[in-house]
């Protein structure tokens, strides 16, 4: 390990350099030919700016980006963004996007949208455990904000946001169709198309997939506990992780005049749990997830006079949790002090959503030196049915007690009952140019729910280009998590009953950031942050002994860090980037360390384009320092580093393309921290070295 990050780094200059005998720097615009453009971003304000002087800290992937690092699921693509990583829970191997430290059982302090719109579920408050992976063949770019979002994007908006935004006929331009096969029996196979019909402009997208996933072995698990604590065999550790998975993919884009129609489906089926959804190896349970999403717009961008830009938006997203095989939370045999699970303790909590948003926003361009946005909207969030199926009741004290045959306790003891919130909210901001070098964002959004009353959260960003190679930003913002109807209304579970009661977490963050172009063909952009999180909801011992714990805001937490990254366009066929993040988290109420979040990690990355059409490109990972939180008395998570290569090429037309990639060249034991010590305690393992090759090819 030590010595292949010098070995990878003077890997990436020797070709680098290799290369740069005859070459020339070329502009923005040549640039942007090959690797998109990557210089303007509209997430930081809701309009398009040059990223340099955007009022956030914000990070733009292209798909030429995706192409280039051989990414094949945004997870791979989102562990490139500084200040970002990517951890895992054992059930259903779920990614856990931790921004800057900010790490939780269910990471919903990073809002993910598509298109703009937000693709919570309503249970847990993240994109859901059975999220199954994102695909990348239809995306066309990937923005994302460090910090605070709240005072544009209002919930959960709170670490960072991610906003995915899929290809229009412009980007795809015709029918395009692949084939891929890799490692792990996993096969792929897509159709892409961009077009018109007389005035309408067309853009479809259709993906099947399958994989039996990666399997790694776990030595010891959530039963193996209880085998110690009981003298029982039950445990099926040392045993494997069941990641197996079906997929369906599809969109449709419809684009007339200043309308634009969006619909997309989601079908994860036939998923293994993971490690398990109790943290017990399961063989045995499957689930599946089922999302539809729409939304119809309309867009002017000169309403009534030039000074005026309007949008409209309606959106609906629907989201079902299955499990066709009820999941084996523990294993045949498996024994609580209220007696023994012969046939295994079972469980199948599902869930039916739909979500409803109207939002509306105008721009006004009328006065010299000010760009204000007004936006208002209202939102109707619905829970509307739950179901589950199990084989075990709660004593007093949380502990689970037999009691019979597999059975719907819908009606008897639910997990959760049907709930509805509404949201209204406004916002204003004003993007006001003190001077030729001088801009002052303020903007404010006030949201008001139905269930916890009023948040209001404001912003306040200072851009100063003090050079023509150099630019700085101050930067303040004020975010807020709303407590997901799991933290609000779950019962009949005394290990974490709900709390109607809860109000929102609050984040506070000040941020300097600085961009240097610091010659024509080399880019430096170094940030630093404090954050402060209070209300911080937690589940705490009820007051009466034995009768399990509730959800309450009661933690607090403080961070610090900075972010440094390059970008080095040696020549217009090879680009070096690369990137460092340092963070330090500190839960106030153990003075200790948050946990389990890396302190340090490493990016680097080498794209070689040569004139006969291949282009190869290298990448490192290197994830270092995590600590374990109080009363996790287990030694630091180990450091680990992933190197991946990539490879691709296409035909003298370009209609055919063929591409080979591996991942985790060095194979890495990449270990991701397991949060509950007793339960799986060597952490959990990730995937292997694996291999893919595609084939393409484009009428």
């Amino acid at each position: 390990m030590r010595t292949m990050i010098p070995k990878t780094i003077c890997l990436s200059i020797a070709m680098a350099w290799a290369c740069t005998a005859h070459a020339e720097f070329n502009d923005e615009e040549d640039l942007a030919s090959i690797y998109g453009d990557k210089f303007t971003v509209s997430i930081a304000t809701g309009s398009q700016q040059h990223i340099r002087r955007a009022p956030a800290v914000a990070t733009v992937i292209t798909a030429e980006d995706i192409v280039a690092i051989g990414a094949v699921d945004l997870d791979e693509v989102l562990e490139t963004v500084p200040g970002l990583h990517v951890n895992r829970s054992a059930n259903f191997n779920s990614p856990l996007y931790t921004m800057r430290g900010v790490m939780s059982q269910f990471t919903p302090q990073v809002l993910m949208l598509q298109n703009g719109i937000p693709v919570t579920t309503l249970f847990i408050g993240n994109k859901g455990n059975l999220w199954g992976g994102l695909p990348l063949e239809n995306v066309a770019r990937i923005e994302v904000i460090r910090g605070p979002g709240s005072a544009l994007y209002g919930s959960d908006a709170f670490s960072g946001v991610v906003n995915i935004i899929t290809k229009t006929a412009a980007d795809t331009q015709g029918t395009s169709m692949g084939v891929r096969a890799g490692s792990f029996n996993t096969r792929d196979a897509w159709l892409l198309h961009g077009g018109s019909a007389g005035p309408v402009e067309i853009a479809a997208y259709l993906r099947a997939g399958s994989t039996d996933g990666f399997k790694r072995l776990i030595a010891a698990d959530a039963a193996s506990r209880n085998d110690r604590a009981f003298g029982t065999n039950a445990s099926l550790a040392p045993g494997f992780t069941n990641n197996q998975q079906d997929a369906l993919d599809g969109s449709l884009d419809l684009s007339y005049q200043k309308w634009r129609w969006r619909s997309s489906y989601k079908l994860r089926d036939d998923m293994g749990t993971g490690i398990g959804v109790g943290s017990a190896l399961d063989p045995v349970g499957r689930g599946k997830s089922e999302r539809i999403m729409s939304d119809l717009s309309w867009t002017d961008p000169q309403v009534a006079s030039s000074s005026w830009a309007t949008n409209v938006t309606l959106s609906y997203m629907g989201y079902k949790q299955r499990f066709p095989v009820p999941a084996v939370l523990f294993p045949p045999g498996v024994t609580f002090p209220t007696g023994t699970f012969v046939n295994g303790m079972i469980g199948a909590p599902e869930t039916s959503e739909r979500q409803y948003r109207l939002s509306a926003s105008a721009t006004y361009h009328g006065f010299k030196y000010h760009s204000l946005r007004f936006g208002l909207g209202y939102e109707d969030l619905d829970l509307y049915a739950t179901r589950e199926i199990k084989n075990f009741i709660f004593s007093p004290a949380g502990v689970p007690v037999p009691d019979g045959a597999v059975r719907d306790y819908t009606a008897i003891a639910p997990f959760l009952t049907p709930h509805r919130r509404t949201v209204k909210y406004l916002y204003a901001q004003d993007e006001w140019r003190l001077a030729d070098d001088w801009a002052l964002t303020a903007g404010v959004r006030h949201d008001r729910y139905s269930d916890f009353g009023s948040t209001t959260n404001p912003r306040l960003a200072l851009v100063w280009d003090a050079s023509l190679e150099l630019t700085a930003k101050l930067l303040y913002g004020r975010a807020f998590r709303a407590p997901s109807f799991n933290e609000e209304y779950s019962i009949n579970n005394p290990v974490a009953r709900g709390n109607s009661n809860l109000q929102p977490e609050t984040n506070k963050t000040i941020e300097a950031a600085f961009s240097w172009q610091a010659r024509k063909d080399t880019q430096v952009n170094l940030n630093f942050f404090r954050y402060d999180m209070q209300d911080i909801i937690r589940t705490v011992p009820n007051a009466v002994p034995g009768t399990g714990a509730t959800y309450n805001n009661t933690g607090s937490q403080h961070g610090s860090g900075m972010e440094l990254e390059a970008m080095w366009d040696v020549s217009r066929s090879v680009r070096l980037t690369g990137n460092y993040s340092y963070q330090k988290s500190v839960d106030e109420l153990t003075g200790r360390d948050a946990g389990y979040a890396p302190h340090h990690r490493v990016y680097l990355r080498a794209d070689w384009r040569y004139a006969s059409g291949w282009l190869f490109s290298s990448q490192m990972n290197r994830v270092m320092d995590r600590e374990r939180t109080a009363g996790d008395t287990r030694p630091p998570v180990p450091d680990y580093t992933t190197v991946d290569l990539t490879a691709r090429t296409h035909s003298g037309s370009g209609q055919w393309s063929i591409a080979a990639s591996v991942r985790n060249l060095f194979n890495a034991m990449v270990l991701e921290p397991s949060l509950a010590p007793g339960t799986i305690p060597n952490d959990l393992p990730m995937a292997p070295r694996a291999f893919w090759v595609q084939l393409a090819y484009r009428m």
